[in-house]
């Protein structure tokens, strides 16, 4: 080749290609070579190993199983890990602590925790309670490995046979399994959880070890846990000495407490405690002569007594203890509670009205309430419709879906953001990924303007979804934190509530707008004391004044707006016609949850509604037609007088005024007859007293007609001019009462008892028999008149 390239030498000097071309055939083509040897090298020595026949098929089946169990393996680790989680060595630890909870006024309300004096050894409970439980509960109970397939197959084939359940195919590990660490929802994951738990158990603790967690673990009625506990509530006596007869209750009360139990439904609880002797005998502990004398001669109950125990409310406070104690070294303690029992009792009535009323029909079987005060005083706790059928807290452990209800922090934030309740807002929002926000019954919005309170009333997800956009998720998130709701996360639908959160701190997030900002952290503890009686803890003494989290003016504007949710908008049922109400409603896509949140000038009240299982309800369940009207229920029955502080950013309801100018001319008369002295600018801002205006007014008329009939004069009314020696307000003692001066010679004076200071209220009456009038506690806030 004739070229300058060619003639400087440049082909040879960068590259030699033919040379290079020529290795890389010969290369591949030795590597072919040999991996042609190599492979027919190895199936001829493989050929050796050809299976034919039978043998070949063994050989499939063999290869296929050691796939399916490897996948297998795989599908139950994916199973088994949820169940793990669950697991929490702490829940065996309740022993720990040894709580007993007081009311207010400090009366016992009940107990928690395995009492030292409760934890009776295996060895020592009767040999007849032992066999009872076995034969109804698990009689292959020292049989199987926390599973038994043959009894479940029985029970399977007992139930469709006589077409109902009639028999339990859970075994007493599955039974401890539950009651430890799950709730009672009927759903697959449920059992799945419990089969894998009890495996667990069964690996961990012997048979011995886990019959014992079972007796001391088991809810058996009455607000009691334990066979011990039981057996005192029930026949007043030790588990150590009880009879057959007494040994087939109990035994019966496992399955359902509340339903069999003998102070609630006699007839039940007898029938069941023949079929408890009839298992005796067909599991072959006992035979028919032996249970004869135990059918004639039936448990005698101690007094019929109900039971008053709180106890959805006593399970949070026993955590709150557990926290509050926590590394102090105290574990026999005493602890001074919020609850009103009162409060209690009407809430779980209002719930249990409504699932009587429509959870059938409308296909919802569970809800949670929770009620305080707007300081974050909880007052009552329901967890669920029956704690005796399970005893899982949705009040304080179930996160479900706010739905609509969640709004109430995206406008809060809103409104710290300049927005005000007469902002011009658009019905329309833009889209978040594949997301597009759409009003309830569908639609994306009319693209109307409208205000922003008019907005939150109608509850348009369009425009809290935008609202989230323009002042920033992250500061929706911040906003919940701050206000004592946890575990929110920044989604594209966050606004519209498709995070988990309890009903108890929903309602303490929403009592920060009833107090107008302050945080309202839920709290049922006022005060702990050890068994020596040293003061482990006081709210009062302990706990830091209430933090500022929202400034009043935000309050007072989402008030406002709130209000109107209950009189223009989708809060409607939740309206009182003594008293101003403000609230939101929430529901939840499905719809699987129904929420109220709502409150009043006194009171702070969250209402839930849905199913264990997370199943839907039927179409049309809305938290304004279905959550709203137990709300409505439990506050018409809850306020027991018409003096409500009036909510901050709202004027005073009507009857609210209309109270307190019957209250004013009350006092106006009272003093102008000289009952009640003048009141002073220094006296008017004291704290109130404890007893109810109503009761102190009737106390007043009848200590006036008591002087009256005894002839005595009505003293003159007090100097209206301040002093320095005010008295205080409260009532005082009797006994400590001033006793007027007796000059010498003169008549000794009739011994009057003084209900209230004299130098205030100026009231005495005369001595008078035992009986002739009833006494008045001054203790409860909530006495009637």
């Amino acid at each position: 080749m004739n070229d300058w390239f060619h003639r400087q030498g440049g082909r040879d000097r960068f590259v030699d290609w033919l040379r290079l071309d020529s290795q890389i055939n010969s290369a591949l083509g030795e590597a072919w070579s040999r991996v042609k040897d190599y492979w027919n090298a190895g199936s001829s020595y493989f050929a050796r190993f050809q299976l034919v026949g039978w043998r070949r098929l063994l050989n499939e089946f063999a290869s296929e199983g050691l796939t399916m169990l490897f996948g297998g393996l795989v599908v139950l680790y994916g199973l088994a890990l949820p169940a793990f989680e669950e697991f929490d060595e702490s829940k065996f630890l309740t022993g720990r602590y040894a709580v007993k909870f007081l009311d207010v006024n400090g009366n016992e309300i009940g107990k928690r925790g395995i009492l030292h004096n409760d934890a009776v050894p295996l060895e020592e409970i009767p040999d007849v309670l032992i066999k009872a439980t076995l034969s109804t509960e698990d009689r292959r109970f020292f049989e199987h490995y926390g599973i038994d397939v043959f009894g479940t197959m029985r029970a399977l084939v007992t139930n469709v046979q006589a077409n109902e359940v009639v028999q339990g195919g859970s075994t007493l590990t599955q039974q401890l399994a539950k009651n430890l660490f799950l709730s009672s929802e009927r759903s697959l994951q449920r059992k799945i959880k419990e089969l894998f738990l009890s495996f667990l158990l069964e690996s961990r603790y012997s048979k011995r070890e886990i019959l014992k967690l079972y007796f001391d673990r088991a809810y058996m009625g009455g607000g009691t846990f334990g066979v011990e506990a039981a057996s005192q509530y029930y026949f007043g006596k030790s588990v150590r000495d009880i009879t057959m007869p007494e040994a087939a209750v109990l035994a019966g009360l496992f399955k359902a407490p509340t339903k069999y139990s003998p102070l609630v439904d006699l007839a039940a609880s007898r029938a069941r405690t023949n079929q408890v002797l009839d298992n005796m005998v067909e599991a072959g502990y006992y035979t028919a002569g032996q249970v004869h004398a135990a059918r004639m001669n039936p448990a005698k109950i101690v007094e019929a007594r109900t039971s008053t125990s709180p106890d959805w409310f006593l399970d949070w406070a026993y955590e709150e203890v557990q926290r509050l104690a926590d590394g102090k070294n105290q574990f026999v303690l005493t602890a001074r509670t919020t609850v009103d029992l009162t409060l209690q009792r009407q809430a779980e009535e209002a719930l249990n009205a409504a699932l009587r009323k429509e959870g059938r029909d409308l296909h919802f079987t569970s809800g949670a309430i929770v009620l305080m005060e707007t300081d974050g005083k909880v007052r009552a706790i329901v967890g669920g419709p029956d704690y005796g059928e399970s005893q899982f807290n949705r009040a304080t452990h179930a996160k479900r879906q706010p739905g609509s209800s969640f709004k109430v922090y995206v406008y809060a934030t809103a409104m710290e953001n300049g927005f005000t309740p007469e902002t011009m807002v658009r019905d329309a929002s833009r889209s978040c990924g594949n997301w597009s926000p759409s009003n309830y019954g569908g639609g994306g919005g009319s693209g109307s303007r409208l205000p922003l309170w008019m907005a939150l009333a109608k509850s348009l997800n369009t425009v809290a979804a935008e609202l989230s956009f323009v002042v920033g998720r992250e500061k929706v998130v911040e906003m919940t934190k701050r206000l004592g709701v946890e575990g929110v996360k920044k989604t594209c639908s966050m606004a519209l509530g498709d995070g988990g959160i309890t009903v108890l701190e929903h309602t303490g997030g929403v009592a920060t707008f009833a107090n107008g900002g302050k945080l309202a952290k839920p709290y049922g503890i006022l005060d702990i004391t050890t068994s020596k009686g040293d003061l482990l803890y006081s709210r009062e003494r302990d706990e830091p004044p209430p933090r500022q989290v929202l400034s009043r003016h935000v309050a007072e504007e989402m008030n406002v707006m709130l209000n109107r949710v209950v009189t223009e908008g989708t809060g409607g049922m939740a309206n009182l016609d003594f008293t101003n109400v403000a609230g939101k409603t929430g529901t939840s896509t499905g719809p699987k949850d129904a929420w109220f949140m709502g409150f009043t000038g006194k009171y702070v009240a969250g209402v839930w509604i849905g199913n264990d299982d997370n199943r839907p309800m039927r179409s049309g369940v809305t938290g304004g037609h279905q959550a709203a009207p137990i709300w409505h229920d439990l506050m018409t029955v809850a306020h027991t007088d018409m003096n409500i502080p009036t909510i901050p950013g709202l004027t005073p309801h009507p009857r609210q005024v209309m109270e307190q100018q019957r209250l004013a001319e009350i006092r106006a008369q009272q003093v102008a007859a000289g009952i009640e002295p003048a009141q002073s600018a220094a006296d008017a801002a004291k704290t109130p007293a404890i007893m109810p205006s109503k009761t102190r007014d009737a106390l007043k008329v009848l200590v006036a007609a008591l002087r009256k009939a005894n002839g005595q004069a009505e003293p003159a009314p007090a100097p209206s001019s301040g002093s320095s020696h005010s008295p205080p307000t409260t009532p005082i003692d009797p006994k400590e009462a001033p006793q007027p001066a007796i000059r010498p010679g003169a008549a000794k004076p009739e011994r009057r008892a003084t209900l209230f200071d004299t130098s205030r209220d100026d009231l005495s009456i005369p001595a008078m028999p035992a009986g002739a009038m009833p006494g008045t506690s001054s203790t409860n806030p909530r006495t009637r008149p």
